[in-house]
């Protein structure tokens, strides 16, 4: 699927991946993108698209990626302005990192991970994507059904695409209950996606990233970065966003690309 002239929406733009894939998607040609974000960055970091593409094609949307209301606005507007949204990229997340189990040293009771952080975590990293996804894939299905056609044919070219974020903790990873059971959910959801969504023309899949220089990654601290990443990761740096991005341009566009892509620089975790 060429990306010059379509239209996409990527939540998570003002940073991050989602900052690094608007630019590419620009880059190569999208007729325009709507830029999701909660932070009110997402303004200066579209302009700062439209500088580079030297065009304006990138338009920022201010709100709660979770707001069920808020999601069918952004597909309203950008639709509206630019025709149908045929390339998604949900790629807005957060972390609530903690043990699943603590002990207080004071009490020596037992301190389980709080549930209303789970639901959280759950809410952004796994429900709001899927949704997302399914919005654009409804707004396709509805088309193709006005006109007429039922089951998609390969002779008329792919109609969409979708690239979930997932990431290298959905293996496992200590200190993440909430975000590796997200991400593992991710990939369960797209692959079920995928087998529904090509009667559309839809393809969906899941790119795996490892440690990339983000500001949730950076979050973390140079210590930790240089104690617990740097050493276990073939690489032997963080991975730019920018690299994360050229990889979810490659499975957007090349139709014989499906499920998962590990973009994860070789790190495994220690055991």
């Amino acid at each position: 699927m060429e990306l010059k002239d379509k239209v996409a929406v990527v939540t998570g733009a003002a940073s991050g991946i989602g900052r690094a894939v608007s630019n590419e998607l620009a880059r190569r040609g999208v007729r325009a993108v709507a830029m999701v974000d909660m932070g009110e960055a997402v303004e200066s970091v579209a302009a700062e698209v439209n500088t580079s593409a030297g065009r304006a094609v990138a338009f920022p949307f201010r709100g709660d990626a979770t707001d069920e209301a808020f999601r069918t606005g952004v597909f309203d507007d950008i639709g509206g302005r630019f025709g149908p949204v045929n390339v998604c990229v949900p790629a807005a997340g957060i972390t609530r990192d903690d043990l699943a189990v603590r002990i207080d040293r004071n009490t020596g009771k037992a301190r389980v991970y709080p549930i209303d952080k789970f639901r959280l975590v759950v809410e952004v990293n796994l429900i709001a994507p899927v949704y997302w996804a399914l919005e654009m894939i409804g707004r396709i299905a509805e088309q193709r059904a006005a006109a007429g056609l039922k089951r998609w044919s390969a002779t008329e070219g792919m109609q969409g695409a979708v690239v979930f974020i997932g990431s290298i903790s959905s293996q496992g990873n200590k200190g993440q209950v909430s975000y590796a059971s997200t991400k593992a959910g991710i990939e369960g959801a797209a692959a079920t996606i995928m087998k529904e969504a090509v009667f559309h023309g839809v393809r969906c899949g899941v790119i795996h990233p490892g440690f990339t220089d983000t500001p949730m990654v950076r979050a973390l601290g140079e210590d930790y970065i240089a104690q617990h990443i740097l050493p276990f990761t073939q690489l032997g740096r963080l991975i730019r966003p920018e690299e994360i991005a050229d990889a979810i341009c490659f499975m957007l566009t090349n139709s014989a690309v499906s499920g998962q892509l590990w973009a994860d620089a070789g790190w495994h975790a220690p055991a």
